[in-house]
């Protein structure tokens, strides 16, 4: 997830619990739909969904803890 950002991504995981847990809850929801599309688990289609969608939504929050980072940053 947002590879480009590692190095904000490794300070935030140190520095803040929340950030942590979005991260780690993103990849365990990356790796069960992944399995899901890969034919190793099997998923109604609905929650397949349900779950692409909440894993988009921690990405954007975790995207946006980055972004708030960076500015303080520049500041």
């Amino acid at each position: 997830m947002l590879h480009e950002y590692r190095d904000e991504i490794s300070e935030l995981k140190v520095q803040n619990a929340h950030f942590a847990k979005i991260f780690e809850k993103h990849n365990e929801l990356d790796k069960k739909i992944t399995d899901v599309e890969e034919g190793r688990e099997h998923m109604e289609h609905f929650d397949l969904e349900v779950l692409k969608k909440e894993k988009l939504k921690l990405k954007d929050e975790a995207f946006a803890m980055i972004l708030e980072l960076k500015k303080s940053k520049e500041s």
